[in-house]
C-alpha cells in the first residue's frame, strides 16, 4: 500500500483509509461485532493504516469497536477520532466544544479506544458558541501533554481553518468530497494547499451511490440515515444516474469498477488527499483498495471533468437539520 502525508507535522498514512462509522452506526443494521472486528483486521492485513471513528458514532460504541479491533496492531496504525458534542442518556444533544468538554470527552475516547495517545483528533463540527482559537488552544495543550499527536477539523470553512491553524497547526481537514459533491474545490482546497493541510474525504463514494449499485428501486433499512437524504429520493436518483453512467463508461475502459474509478479520481486530484471509504463487506474492502493501483491518464481526467461539468446533480446532500449543523 502506498502512503501519503497529511499536513506538514509528520503524519503519514496509507493512501486509502477506512471509515468505520458504518460498521455499527447510521447505515442500517449493524454488523455482528465479531464480523466488524474481522473486517477492520483484514484492512490492516491488506495495508490500510488509517482508521476513522468518532465519539458520536453510537455514541461511543464505534470507538470501543475500533479500539478492540486494532489493539494487536496499535504501533502500526493511525487512529483518528472526533469530539464536539454533548451527550445525555446515550444520545448526542447538540454541539459543545468548550475546553472543559473537550478534555473530558478526550479522556473518554482514550479509555474506549484503549490507547495512550490519539493519533489524529478532529473537532467534529465547528461550534459557533466557542471561538475556534480556544478549541485549537485546548488541543495544543493536549498535544503538549502527550494525549494527542495531530489536530484536525471536520467540515470547517476556510476562515475557521486559518484561525485554528494560527494557534495549532492543522494536519487534516475532513470534509465530504467526491464526484457527487465537489464544493471543497471552491471553498477550502486552495486554503489547504497554501497552509500545507491534508484533505480526508468522507463519503468518497457518494454514500454508496457512485458504486452503481443503487437505483430508484433500492430500499434502505429503516435505520439507515440515507432515508432522510434528499439526494436519495427516487426522482433524484434517476436524475443523478447520468453521473454513474459516466463513471461506468470509464470503468469499463480501464477494466475497473465504478467505485475504483471514483476513488482513483479523488486520489488523482492532489497528492495530499486520503479518502476514507467505509464498507461492511470484505470483497468491497478489497475492491476499494484496488483503486490505489488504477491509473487515470490526463485524457481520462479531462474526459471526466468535461462530461461531469454538464451534469447538474439534483437534491441536497443532507436534510435541512443536518445541513444547518455543517453551515454554522
Amino acid at each position: 500500500m502506498k502512503t501519503r502525508k497529511l499536513g506538514n507535522q509528520g503524519l503519514e498514512v496509507s493512501a486509502l483509509g477506512l471509515g468505520c462509522m458504518g460498521l455499527n452506526f447510521s447505515y442500517g443494521q449493524a454488523l455482528v461485532k465479531k464480523e466488524a472486528i474481522a473486517l477492520i483486521r483484514a484492512a490492516v492485513e491488506k495495508g490500510i493504516t488509517f482508521f476513522d471513528t468518532a465519539q458520536v458514532y453510537g455514541p461511543f460504541t464505534n470507538e470501543e469497536l475500533v479500539g478492540e479491533a486494532l489493539a494487536p496492531f496499535r504501533n502500526n496504525v493511525v487512529i483518528a477520532t472526533k469530539f464536539g458534542f454533548n451527550y445525555q442518556d446515550g444520545k448526542s444533544t447538540g454541539l459543545n466544544s468548550k475546553p472543559e468538554n473537550i478534555r473530558q470527552t478526550v479522556e473518554g475516547s482514550l479509555k474506549r479506544l484503549n490507547i495512550e495517545v490519539i493519533d489524529l483528533l478532529y473537532q467534529h463540527r465547528v461550534d459557533p458558541d466557542v471561538p475556534i482559537e480556544d478549541v485549537a488552544g485546548t488541543v495544543k495543550e493536549l498535544i503538549k501533554e502527550g494525549k494527542v499527536k495531530y489536530f484536525g477539523l471536520s467540515e470547517a470553512n476556510a476562515k475557521n481553518i486559518r484561525k485554528a491553524h494560527a494557534v495549532q497547526p492543522v494536519s487534516a481537514l475532513q470534509s465530504e468530497y467526491s464526484l457527487w459533491w465537489r464544493e471543497p474545490e471552491t471553498k477550502t482546497m486552495s486554503t489547504l494547499e497554501e497552509l500545507g493541510i491534508g484533505l480526508v474525504p468522507y463519503s468518497p463514494l457518494g454514500k454508496g451511490f457512485l458504486t452503481g449499485k443503487i437505483d430508484e428501486n433500492t430500499r434502505f433499512d429503516k435505520s439507515d440515515f440515507r432515508n432522510t437524504v434528499p439526494r436519495f429520493s427516487s426522482e433524484n436518483i434517476i436524475a443523478n444516474k447520468k453521473l454513474v453512467d459516466l463513471i461506468e463508461t470509464i470503468a469499463k475502459r480501464k477494466n475497473a469498477t465504478p467505485a475504483q474509478i471514483a476513488l482513483a479520481w479523488l486520489l488523482a486530484q492532489k497528492h495530499w488527499i486520503v479518502p476514507i471509504p467505509g464498507t461492511t463487506k470484505i470483497h468491497r474492502l478489497e475492491e476499494n483498495i484496488g483503486a490505489v493501483n488504477v491509473q487515470l491518464s490526463i485524457a481520462d481526467l479531462a474526459e471526466i471533468e468535461t462530461s461531469s461539468s454538464k451534469i447538474k446533480i439534483q437534491g441536497q446532500r443532507y436534510s435541512d437539520f443536518s445541513q444547518k449543523m455543517i453551515d454554522e
